[in-house]
This record gives C-alpha cells, structure tokens and sequence, in this order.
C-alpha cells in the first residue's frame, strides 16, 4: 500500500555484488527461522501504579523488553520507542485500560485488567503469521538482471526499510511492526536479532529449507467466537485439489456460511483461523458501516450533509463553490468528482492536502468512478464529528459488539484509520461481518447496524464507470451476478485488491469469504469471483 517503500519479508532488496566474501546467489531460494522461544512475539504489558501519580509502563516475553515510568492519568499516550507507542484510557469504574499499541502506521487493540495496583494484559503479535514461530519463512530471489536480489515472505508482504550491510552484518527495520533486525550472515545459515529499538525480543536463526520440506501449517483451533459449525458440513475436493496443485494461484483461505453457520472452512499455504488478512479495498465496506454506526448514534444527521461543513479547519482553504458541494452520499457512492489517485496521496507528505487542493474533476454526482479518495475522505469526515478517536469508536460500537480481537487499524499519515483500505482481519470475521449484512444488521440475535442503514448501503445507487464490467455499486458495495446451470444468482460484494471477498447472497442465506495472496498479479484479482462460481454456486444449489 505505501509505495514509497520497498516491499520485502524478514530480510531485504539487495544486490549481490555488495557482498565482498559471498556471493548472493548462494543465498537464492528458501529458508526457514526459528526462535528459542515459541512465544517470542506474545507480549504481556503490565502498568503499574507508584506514588505521586506515577506508574511504570512493562513489556515482557520470557523476559523484560522495556520498561518506562510515566505520569498516570485517564487518557495515555506513551512513546516506548521512536516507533511504539501505547494508547489507552481507563474506564469509570477504573478497572481495566483500553488502548492500542501503535506501531508506524499500525494499530493493535489491547485490553488491560486491573489486578491489585497494577493493570495487565496481552498483546499478541504472533497473530501475524509471518511471526508465528512454525512459519518464519523467508524466500529469497533474483529480481532483475542487473544481480538484485530479493527476500519476500512465504506468506503476505512485509516492508524492511534502511538496510544497512557492513562485511557479512546486515541491519535493518520491518516498517509493518517496527521491528529492528540486526544479525550476520553466514555459510549457511542467516542469523538475525529482533527487537524494538534498542531493546531485544529474541533471536531468529533461518537455515535452508530442504528440498520437499515444507512450512507447518498450524491446526485451526477451537474458537470461541459465536460461530456454530454446521453438523453436516460442505465439501469441496475439486477446490481443494486445484489450489493444492496450484490451478487457483495464491489462495489461502475460504471460509462459508449458510443459514448462520459454518459449513465450509479450509485453509491454504500455512495460513489458519487465527491469522489476520490484509483486506485491502474490501475494508471499504466495513468503513461504510462505521459511518452507518455513527448516522444510527445521531452523530451523523443524514447522508446529505455537506463535508466540507466538517473538515479540518486547517484545509477549509482548499474549498471553492464546487467542493462545497460534495455530500457524504456521493463520497460513499465515489461520485465526489475528486480526481485525486491513491498513489498520489500516498506518496505525498500530507495526504489531505494533496486531495483536497486540486480543483475536482468533475462536478461533484455528475460520474462514478472507483477511487480511495473518496473513503479516506470519509473517515476524515467521521473523525471530526466525534468526540472521541475514530479507533476508539470503531472499538467501541463495532469490533467490540460482534467479539473482534484479533484486528489490525492501519491509519493514514496522521495516525487516522483509514478507510481506503486499512483493516486486517481474520476470514472468520471478514465472514461475520458479511453475516451482519445478510441478517439486515444483527449478529446471534444482536443489533449492530439499523435495517434501514443496511438496506440503504446494499441498494443499488449508481453504477461505476471507470471498472471494465460497469458494476452497479451501494455505499462501498458492490453487485454481481453469476450464471449458474442456466440460473442468475445475486451477489453484493466486499473487494480488496489480491483477492480479498466478502460475498453476501441473500438467495441462498449464504455468505462467502476468499483471501488470497495475488496483490501484484492483475490477472488474477478477481480469482474469487471465478472460484464462487466455478466451485461453491454449483455445490450450494445442488
């Protein structure tokens, strides 16, 4: 998503002629890491009360990793290291914190207890599974012909800044999680120190993955999430023997859900349950329904209100006569008549004022056409109209209610989350929030969403220009339909670049969740649309 960065793994982008004693080509293929302690990356943090209105901030592992005192107060806002920082605020009875660890551009919900003087909870960074001690995975491979090679992950991607290389030690920082990485090479092995900042987490050591061994992929757990697992499940061998022998490239997890329970749930590549997925656009639609959170509070009056009425006071510059036109409808219909591309934004120093400044394309409900923009504008919006932070409310009134934990806030450049596509989930509840939708807003007989906000977003309110199939589009939703033995299905959808879906088909009380791994493969984007139709429709309808 950053383009500024180069995109890598537990290593590095190189080139082979910057090893005066090893020949980088020796380094080509795949590794594996373990660490001493399987637990490495499962964190708990204890904050602790002193005198004078002081307490001292704790991370640990099988050992201490920081420790800072601060000065105690309702609201927290603790810098830890130049990348990690803990957000928090006790509740009004004052027995628990809640917060965020945020590292860069990345939050992660916590939840503290208090117990005695002291508060204690876990933080859990081995969900990543690029961090889950049975698949630190490295891949590493020539890149072009001027002898640049590459480390990419089996699984995702990763993004490894300021590598620095002096004889056979190498330095450098994973920008996802704030991690630095400091370790040597060697003949045949490539062992590496993580930590944040100057403080350890623990030792990988990676050596060659021989040939026909494979990455363990870990048994999917029993989960306590309010899933029921239907008694008489879906099978789908041709599926599963077509992304085996790698027909159905780069995917990793499908998970479906007929007439609320589980009926089908397997995973691909190392991948399990627990293991968070960069959604990428399809976090679109889960931005959708925290506005729908918000217009349901009263904090919102109606999608007719003007936007410009609630941006920050600091870019009210940029607005002219057609800017002040654009509504909170269009933006979530991508009608706004910003002009303005993702990668522009994203690869300037201020992505608000590189949006806002430029004069609209077009006069704002005149076209659609897909775009970002429009997203990340929304949650700016929603931002300025609470009276709390947007993470916050989105903890509060959505991840909370439907029992989210395992999630990952990615923000924008000030720390805002972004609703362009900033959202790690799990495909069990990327499929639970489909499941909202289905039932017109409830969760296990619980009320998330109005059933008139939802029919309001599913609706079909315009219909996309600039897409090769000229969708019919809601409020970050999408329409499809499919063609099956001779019958038209309808399907409203959730899409993230790489094949990330969330299919909602209300005729046959089914939803659908795919996650994949094709973020740089456009031929195979829309695979999951391919794989519903070819694989699941057919077996639902029988």
């Amino acid at each position: 998503m950053y383009k500024n960065f180069f995109l890598l793994s537990f290593f590095l982008l190189f080139a082979s002629t910057s090893f005066a004693q090893k020949n980088m080509g020796d380094y080509a293929g795949e590794w594996i890491g373990t660490t001493p302690n399987e637990s490495a990356f499962d964190f708990t943090i204890t904050i602790t009360q002193k005198d004078e209105g002081l307490a001292t901030f704790t991370l640990s592992n099988d050992h201490e990793i920081l420790s800072k005192t601060f000065s105690l107060s309702q609201k927290l806002n603790i810098d830890l290291t130049e990348r990690l920082v803990f957000l928090g605020s006790a509740d009004t009875s004052d027995s628990s914190i809640s917060g965020f660890m945020r590292l860069n551009k990345d939050l992660y919900p916590v939840q503290l207890k208090k117990k005695g003087n002291a508060y204690k909870g876990s933080w859990k960074l081995s969900m990543l599974h690029y961090l889950q001690p049975q698949n630190l995975h490295l891949t590493i491979q020539k890149v072009n012909s001027e002898e640049e090679y590459a480390a990419y992950p089996m699984f995702g991607t990763f993004w490894c800044m300021d590598f620095k290389k002096t004889s056979d030690n190498v330095s450098f920082y994973d920008y996802k999680t704030g991690i630095d990485f400091k370790g040597i090479l060697k003949p045949s092995t490539i062992a590496l120190e993580a930590s944040f900042g100057k403080h350890p987490i623990t030792s990988i050591t990676y050596k060659r993955l021989k040939p026909g061994e494979t990455v363990n992929n870990l048994e999917n757990h029993s989960l306590d999430d309010g899933w029921k697992i239907a008694s008489n499940p879906l099978t789908l061998p041709k599926l599963e023997k077509d992304v085996e022998r790698d027909t159905l490239e780069g995917t990793e997890g499908v998970v479906i859900a007929k007439n609320g329970e589980i009926v089908y749930e397997k995973y691909f590549a190392g991948y399990h349950a627990q293991t968070p997925h960069d959604m990428r656009s399809s976090a679109k639609s889960i931005g959708s329904a925290i506005i729908g959170l918000a217009m349901d509070d009263g904090i919102i009056e109606n999608t007719a209100v003007k936007v410009y009425e609630h941006l920050p006071e600091a870019f009210q510059y940029t607005k002219d006569e057609e800017k002040s036109k654009i509504t909170l409808e269009q933006l979530l219909t991508m009608c706004s008549g910003i002009g303005v591309g993702e990668g522009q934004y994203q690869d300037s120093d201020n992505w608000l004022k590189t949006v806002l400044e430029p004069p609209l394309k077009q006069s704002p409900g005149s076209r659609t056409n897909y775009k970002s923009a429009d997203p990340f504008l929304t949650g700016i919006y929603l931002n300025e109209r609470l009276q709390i932070p947007l993470e916050q409310y989105m903890q509060e009134n959505f991840f909370a209610p439907l029992d989210i934990t395992n999630y990952i806030l990615n923000t924008d450049d000030t720390g805002i989350p972004y609703f362009g596509g900033g959202l790690y989930l799990t495909p069990r509840d990327m499929l639970k929030f489909g499941q909202v939708y289905l039932n017109k807003g409830t969760w296990n007989s619980k009320r998330i969403l109005s059933k008139a906000w939802v029919n309001a977003s599913l609706e079909k309110h315009t219909q996309l220009e600039n897409v090769s199939d000229k969708n019919e589009y809601g409020y970050f939703w999408w329409h499809q339909d499919y063609k099956v033995n001779g019958k038209t299905i309808a399907s409203i959808e959730a899409r993230g670049n790489g094949g990330q879906y969330v299919f909602v088909i209300p005729e046959l009380n089914t939803v659908v969740a795919i996650t994949s791994g094709n973020y740089r493969k456009g031929q195979l984007l829309r695979q999951p649309e391919k794989i519903l139709e070819k694989y699941i429709l057919p077996k639902l309808m029988e």
